[in-house]
C-alpha cells in the first residue's frame, strides 16, 4: 500500500510524539456549536455605546452573537434562562506562561522566590509535561470564565514541547494567542533562529488548521531582559520579517533596558507589539506607547511581588493618564492564581488615589474600567477586538453567565460593582467559547478533570523530584 506524503507526515508526527511519552489526545465531552437565547439577564455588554442592560437577551447562533435587546424569540433555539444570573464577555487573560501552570507551588528553598524556582525546574520539562500543564491552566481558566487567553511560551524547548502545547490548545477550546518562544535560560549573546517555527506555521496554522481558527501564532522574544541589546534587535528584524504579532517582557529588575522611545524610532512600536510589565516606564515611554497604540499588559499581582524597578500602583496611574488600553494579566501560577475575578478586585483598590502622590487628584479607578480591562481591553491587544471582548452584535459568542443568588454575591445592587467586588469562580455557571458550552451548571463538561489533575499531579512530582533539594518539599 502506498503511502501520501501528507499520510507519511502525519504518521511521522504521531510516532515523534510517542517517542516522547506525550499523552494521546483524550477525546473531550464536547457539545456541539449551538444556537440560543439566554433570556432575562443583567447584561454586563461592555461596549460602551450599549453600556449594562439590567435584564435584557442575547440570541446566539452558530457562535454569533446575532441579536441583543429585551423580548427576544426565536423558535427552535435552546433557551437558557439568566434569571438572578449576569451575562458578560468571557475575560481575556493577554499574558500567562501556561507551561508552568502545573508549577503553582515550585519554592524555592529559602521561601518565595520566582527567578531560583523556575531555575531550577525549567529545564525538566519534558513534552508530556507540557501537555499535561497546558491542558490544567486551560480547564481552570475556563472554570474561572477566561475564554481567550495568550499563552507567552517562554520556554519552547522542542519541536515536541511545541506540538505538545498546541494539542493542549487542539483539546482545550479556548480562544488564544500561542507566542512560539525561545528555550528558558539560554544564553543572552545566542540568537534564537527559530528554527522550528516554519514547521509549526504549516502544521498548525495552515489554511485548515487543526485548530480551527481558535488559536492564532505570534512570537515571544526575550527581550533585552533576558538578552543583548544586539542580539534583541537581530531577532527584532526576524521577527518583523515573520509577519506575526511580537511580545516581550520588560525587566522586573534593575537594570531597566527597555526604551520605548528608541523602539519608536525603529519602527517596532505598534498594535502587534505587546509589553508585559513595563512598570518603570517614564511619561515619554508611555507617550510613545500611546501614541503608537503598543498594548500593555499588567499582571498586577506580578507588578506588587516582583518588581524592583518602580512603584507598580503609581505605574497604573501613570499608563492610564498617558491614555493607554491597559489589559490585565496572570504572568504565572507560582506568581498568581490565573483568576481575573481577583486581578480585576486587586487592580480596583490598588486604584484608589492617595493624599501626597502624584495620584492625589487623580480619578478612582472604576468598575467599569477593571471590567474593561479584563476583557475588551485584552481582546484588543491580541488583535480580537472584532471578535471578542464584549457583547455585540456579529461578534463571537465567548460569554459565561455568573450566579448572583449565591451567599457571596447576592443581593445584587449593581451588576458591575457585584462582579468586581464580589464575584469568584465560584459563581461562573457557564462558559461558552465560539458558540460552544464549556461549563454548564457550574460543572465542567469539556474537559476529563481527574484525568486532567492525575496527569499534571504526576508531572508535578516528577520534577520537584528531579529538582531536588533546589525546591522546598
Amino acid at each position: 500500500m502506498q503511502t501520501s506524503k501528507r499520510n507519511f507526515i502525519r504518521l511521522a508526527g504521531a510516532l515523534a510524539v510517542a517517542a516522547t511519552g506525550a499523552p494521546a489526545l483524550a477525546t473531550p465531552v464536547r457539545t456541539s456549536r449551538g444556537s440560543y437565547l439566554i433570556r432575562n439577564g443583567a447584561v454586563i455588554t461592555v461596549d460602551r455605546a450599549t453600556g449594562t442592560l439590567p435584564r435584557a437577551d442575547v440570541l446566539l447562533r452558530d457562535g454569533t452573537i446575532e441579536k441583543v435587546g429585551r423580548g427576544l424569540r426565536a423558535p427552535g433555539v435552546e433557551v437558557i434562562d439568566a434569571t438572578d444570573r449576569i451575562v458578560m464577555p468571557g475575560f481575556v487573560n493577554s499574558h500567562y506562561h501556561l507551561w508552568s501552570a502545573i508549577g503553582r507551588s515550585f519554592t524555592a528553598r529559602e521561601g518565595f522566590s520566582y527567578y531560583p524556582a523556575k531555575g531550577a525546574t525549567s529545564t525538566l520539562y519534558t513534552p508530556e509535561d507540557f501537555y499535561n500543564s497546558v491542558l490544567l491552566g486551560c480547564a481552570e481558566l475556563a472554570h474561572g470564565g477566561t475564554t481567550t487567553v495568550h499563552n507567552w511560551s517562554h520556554n519552547t524547548r522542542s519541536p515536541a514541547h511545541a506540538d505538545a502545547e498546541l494539542r493542549a490548545h487542539r483539546q482545550s477550546l479556548l480562544r488564544a494567542r500561542y507566542s512560539y518562544g525561545h528555550v528558558d535560560q539560554m544564553p543572552a549573546d545566542e540568537l534564537n533562529r527559530y528554527e522550528d517555527l516554519a514547521r509549526v506555521r504549516r502544521d498548525w496554522f495552515r489554511e485548515r488548521s487543526p485548530l480551527a481558527g481558535l488559536v492564532h501564532l505570534g512570537l515571544n522574544l526575550r527581550g533585552p531582559q533576558q538578552s543583548t541589546e544586539a542580539v534583541f534587535h537581530e531577532e527584532m528584524k526576524f521577527a518583523r520579517a515573520s509577519g506575526l504579532p511580537v511580545a516581550i517582557h520588560a525587566p522586573q529588575e534593575a537594570p531597566n533596558n527597555v526604551d520605548a522611545l528608541d523602539y519608536e524610532r525603529r519602527g517596532y512600536l505598534g498594535p502587534d507589539f505587546m509589553i508585559a510589565h513595563y512598570v518603570p516606564a517614564s511619561p515619554a515611554d508611555l507617550a510613545a506607547l500611546a501614541r503608537t497604540k503598543t498594548p500593555l499588559s499588567f499582571a498586577t499581582h506580578s507588578e506588587l511581588r516582583l518588581s524592583g524597578t518602580g512603584d507598580a500602583r503609581a505605574a497604573l496611574f501613570a499608563m492610564r493618564a498617558a491614555g493607554l488600553a491597559v489589559s490585565l494579566s496572570s504572568d504565572a501560577t507560582s506568581i498568581a492564581p490565573p483568576d481575573m475575578f481577583e486581578a480585576m478586585r486587586f487592580t480596583w483598590n490598588l486604584g484608589v488615589p492617595w493624599a501626597g502622590t502624584p495620584s492625589a487628584g487623580a480619578k478612582p479607578v472604576g468598575v467599569h474600567e477593571v471590567i474593561e480591562m479584563a476583557t475588551i481591553n485584552g481582546a484588543m491587544a491580541l488583535g480580537l477586538g472584532d471578535v471578542t471582548g464584549s457583547i455585540v452584535e456579529g461578534k463571537r459568542a465567548d460569554i459565561i453567565l455568573v450566579r448572583t443568588d449565591d451567599l457571596n454575591i447576592g443581593p445584587v445592587g449593581n451588576a458591575e460593582t457585584a462582579i468586581v467586588q464580589s464575584g469568584s469562580a465560584a459563581n461562573v455557571e457557564t462558559v461558552m467559547v465560539d458558540g460552544r458550552i464549556l461549563k454548564r451548571g457550574g460543572r465542567l463538561v469539556a474537559y476529563d478533570t481527574p484525568a486532567i489533575m492525575r496527569r499534571a499531579r504526576q508531572s508535578a512530582e516528577r520534577i520537584r523530584a528531579a529538582a531536588g533539594a533546589a525546591l522546598q518539599s
